[in-house]
């Protein structure tokens, strides 16, 4: 399997690249057009990660997602809701790097086969990044109603954590 894993890329390219000299194209010249492309479209995309990750880290430091936790934290004990999950599932659905930070300190400190460190895998697993998500490609294609689908996002996103929740009992 390991072995797989590191040829499948180099395979994944080689393919491309045949296929391309195959069908008389400039693969060359293709790769650099979409190179280029993506440094557009990254620096169109700058002021949106800029935004999101300046209110993540103002999220964290000001204390927020503790005060939100504790509070949300007291009514979930009487339904046997672990309250360390509950940072995670606030910001799962913004920012997948800080949740993968929040999930690792989980594990580590509760382990994999703990109720809690199953919960925190598995919501890792079951949600999505959504506002994230959702500001890069509204962003790209300058929708203005969000709405329609930021609201489904977040049901979505509450019915993974939910069920997480649920499933490992």
């Amino acid at each position: 399997m390991i072995y797989f894993a590191a040829i499948i890329i180099p395979l994944i390219i080689a393919i491309i690249v045949f296929v391309g000299l195959y069908e008389n194209k400039k693969v060359y010249d293709l790769f650099c057009d979409g190179a280029k492309e993506g440094i557009k479209m990254t620096v169109k995309m700058f002021p949106t990660l800029i935004g999101i990750f300046l209110a993540i880290g103002m999220l964290r430091s000001s204390g927020l997602l503790d005060f939100i936790s504790n509070i949300i934290g007291n009514f979930l004990k009487y339904v046997n809701v672990p309250t360390e999950i509950i940072p995670l599932a606030f910001i799962k659905p913004i920012s997948g790097s800080a949740s993968l930070a929040l999930a690792t300190d989980i594990i580590a400190k509760y382990g994999t086969e703990t109720r809690i460190g199953m919960i925190a895998a598995t919501i890792m697993a079951a949600s999505e990044t959504t506002f994230y998500v959702i500001a890069i490609y509204m962003n790209q294609i300058k929708a203005k109603k969000s709405r329609n689908v930021i609201i489904p996002a977040i049901i979505a996103d509450i019915v993974s954590i939910v069920t997480a929740i649920c499933i490992i009992r």
